[in-house]
């Protein structure tokens, strides 16, 4: 994504990068970049959380018309809902095995009922 980003900056179209991997987006040199210090693949907020998500949305937007500087990085002040998010991230070993399979269960249950309201909207 980072380097796409800086494609696109050289083509004239700004860019913002919304991620949770600091050292490694600031490594690739982006234009503008929103750091949510989050776990990997929820650099948006936490699922479900539509007001965190529209607030870090409006924030990348105003980031986007008001960097005064190449490489600029902006932190959000979010934090994950669980404060031990870093020691258990990754983890998987048998110890927890059956609470991570129910946690899955469960995600996926929300989604595909998330999935279903929305076509019902639709419909």
């Amino acid at each position: 994504m980072s380097l796409t980003a800086r494609h696109l900056e050289e083509n004239g179209i700004p860019t913002v990068v919304l991620g949770s991997a600091r050292d490694i987006v600031e490594q690739c040199a982006v234009p503008r970049f929103l750091f949510t210090d989050f776990p990997l693949g929820n650099p948006c907020g936490a699922p479900y959380d539509r007001t965190m998500q529209r607030q870090v949305a409006e924030m990348a937007l105003v980031l986007l018309e008001s960097a005064a500087f190449p490489r600029t990085t902006v932190q959000t002040p979010f934090h994950w809902p669980t404060d031990q998010w870093r020691q258990r991230f990754m983890e998987v070993d048998e110890s927890h095995a059956a609470e991570l399979r129910e946690a899955g269960e469960i995600r996926r249950a929300q989604q595909a009922a998330q999935r279903a309201r929305e076509a019902a909207a639709r419909a």
